[in-house]
């Protein structure tokens, strides 16, 4: 039976709106490397990506903070994972580049953030259904379980799929923004 007709059949007050619920679609997300390893990012979090430049050092900030860069008059906080995961940091490389990333707000006064995310190499933009990617490992991982929201299985490889709220979490950024660009 269709769902026009199963739709057609409900009836009274409390008609079922939707019998059949939709199949959920795919969801992009950047592909990056880190030290070998490859890991993902929803591309709905992703405002764009730069060449690796010149960045500002800022005093006593956490060591998985480079700097700050000035992008277009705003002040961007930028971030090596690999100093955020207990790595050593990343070295510089002429594919080195920085993702720019902003955050959900997480109330209704915030706007999010902007912060910058320094990888060894962008790779591609994939389309990976919710269904191929299975819940993060409780155990073996060599980053945090909370900064894993899962992983996927590409071309026989595993991907890991960051929890960007998780891993950009640092309240030093707060005082970073404000500063004049």
């Amino acid at each position: 039976m269709s769902t026009a007709a199963l739709q057609s059949r409900a009836t009274g007050a409390n008609k079922v709106a939707t019998l059949v619920a939709a199949p959920p679609e795919p969801l992009q997300y950047l592909t990056f490397m880190l030290a070998g390893e490859m890991f993902a990012i929803g591309i709905l979090a992703i405002k764009e990506i730069i060449e690796y430049g010149h960045l500002t050092e800022v005093p006593m900030m956490p060591a998985s903070v480079r700097g700050v860069i000035n992008l277009r008059g705003a002040v961007v906080p930028v971030m090596d994972l690999q100093a955020r995961f207990g790595r050593p940091a990343s070295a510089v490389t002429k594919r080195t580049c920085i993702v720019i990333v902003e955050t959900a707000p997480t109330d209704a006064a915030d706007d999010g953030q902007v912060i910058g995310v320094v990888v060894d190499a962008v790779s591609e933009v994939l389309e990976l259904p919710a269904s191929d990617i299975e819940p993060p490992p409780s155990f073996g991982s060599a980053i945090r379980s909370d900064f894993v929201c899962g992983m996927a299985k590409v071309r026989g490889k595993f991907v890991i799929v960051l929890d960007v709220a998780n891993v950009l979490a640092i309240e030093d950024f707060s005082t970073l923004v404000d500063l004049p660009a």
